[in-house]
């Protein structure tokens, strides 16, 4: 049975240490919307790293779909076991950096490819429970001046926007640009647009497609691309590339072939690696803007719902994003794919949240439903796992664009006055074009020089909710 809140206090769940558990159907509901789009689109997103564990990493494709369930499994603990209000997924902006090093001669076989995977994982485990353990990490997210907030945001916005339009347009917009376009366009349109929103009280039925956050476009984006021939779910040999049944999970293959209770555990020397401990420092960074973010995004939210209590901690965020990455690494080793935040699903969510509790019971129920019962044991349905092939590069496009929108208006309604507005956008594409620590001290440089050490913000949420 559900058990249910009283006004303005927190959704019920069972406490276990600085962690709260909360159990689907006891407490939390079940929401549609959010249900349909995890069957296919967060399915999709958590399939998009499979040609990449086929082709450069040696696995078979039931290997790497079992991977991508365990890594799916582990970041829907996020909302569920551990009780934080996001959403969470990758960090993503740091996935081409580390297949860019990772994926070279440098380490040509797939044992030590895998060694490094779990290098990389277990030094940004280290990171986070340290600093998690210490506080220093809530001190750090506490006192960060307004602008290196909002720069970081807006780094992650232009780099996001970047890997769509420059990076990957040549192997995925310009092949299927009809697609990729209806996909983008009509997400924005529903999540965002002012005419839209404006008629959603006037047009019921615009509500309900509305409702559905990225699942119309999406779809939309399947019809037109299978119409126009973008997309095909046959192969060269006209073979359909749609299977039935159900897939047996290899879990004893994928075990001896990625673990290091298997391939053996990465030398201290890989860990301490300068190149290995900064590609984990810069996830850091990046995972940092991610929990800013996902803090921001909700601060309008808020004041919509005083029904529901949210819980922030930013302790607790670093401790258990900190586990999720200890248990990958010695499980399925795929950095950096356990981070604290998907924000376009994250802004959908919160989104139909903040529409009233008639609406969403709980934020939690929403974004339990979009994890649960929408990501890990349907990889297992082959009719899923296989269809969606083709949809892979959209539903990682998609995510892209609206983290890339969605960072962009939270960076810029952050700065009070022009100067922090130009130190924003400065430090945001310092950030998303030279390297990682190189932008990061060019943002912290023009923060300082530019507006002084007092730019604390103090109207911190994390302090309102924390203390």
């Amino acid at each position: 049975m559900l058990m249910k809140r009283k006004d303005g206090e927190s959704q019920p769940g069972i406490k276990w240490g600085p962690f709260t558990l909360r159990i689907p159907f006891v407490h939390t509901g079940f929401e549609g919307p959010e249900f349909l789009q995890g069957i296919l689109v967060a399915a999709a997103t958590g399939l998009a790293l499979v040609p990449i564990m086929m082709g450069a990493m040696g696995l078979t494709f039931e290997e790497a779909v079992l991977m991508s369930m365990i890594s799916s499994f582990l970041i829907s603990t996020g909302p569920i076991l551990f009780g934080e209000p996001f959403a969470a997924g990758w960090i993503t902006p740091a996935l081409p950096l580390v297949l860019s090093y990772v994926l070279t001669e440098q380490y040509p076989t797939s044992v030590e490819r895998f060694q490094v995977m779990a290098a990389l994982s277990l030094d940004l485990s280290i990171i986070l429970l340290v600093l998690g353990i210490t506080g220093f990490g809530k001190i750090i997210i506490e006192k960060i001046p307004l602008a290196m907030k909002g720069a970081i945001i807006m780094g992650a916005a232009i780099a996001a926007l970047k890997r769509v339009f420059l990076d990957d347009a040549a192997n995925n917009l310009d092949k299927m640009p009809w697609s990729m376009w209806i996909a983008m366009g009509t997400c924005l349109l529903l999540a965002f647009s002012i005419p839209i929103q404006k008629r959603k009280a006037e047009w019921p039925w615009l509500a309900k497609i509305a409702s559905l956050g990225l699942l119309p476009g999406f779809l939309l984006a399947a019809i037109v691309g299978y119409m126009n021939g973008e997309l095909s779910w046959v192969d060269e040999a006209g073979q359909s590339l749609i299977q039935s049944g159900i897939m047996v999970p290899p879990v004893e293959s994928l075990f001896n072939k990625v673990s290091p209770f298997s391939i053996g555990f990465p030398p201290l020397s890989l860990m301490l690696d300068p190149d290995v401990l900064g590609l984990a420092f810069v996830a850091y960074i990046i995972l940092f803007g991610d929990i800013i973010t996902g803090i921001e995004v909700l601060r309008g939210a808020i004041k919509k719902r005083p029904d529901e209590k949210l819980d922030f901690d930013s302790t607790r965020t670093h401790l258990s994003t900190g586990i999720r990455n200890g248990l990958m690494a010695l499980f399925a080793p795929m950095f950096p794919t356990q981070g604290s935040l998907w924000t376009g699903v994250h802004v959908i969510i919160v989104n139909r949240w903040s529409e009233g509790r008639e609406k969403m019971d709980s934020l939690h129920s929403g974004i339990a439903s979009y994890y649960f019962f929408g990501v890990p044991i349907l990889f297992l349905f082959l009719p899923i796992s296989t269809g969606l092939r083709p949809l892979l590069p959209i539903a990682l496009a998609l995510t892209l664009v609206l983290t890339g929108f969605a960072c962009a208006y939270v960076a810029m309604d952050i700065p009070r006055n022009q100067a922090e507005r130009g130190t924003v956008l400065f430090g945001g594409m310092a950030l998303a074009i030279f390297p990682p620590f190189y932008g990061i001290v060019v943002a912290i440089a023009a923060a300082v020089l530019l507006l002084g050490f007092n730019d604390h913000d103090p109207d911190s949420l994390i302090e309102q909710t924390e203390d």
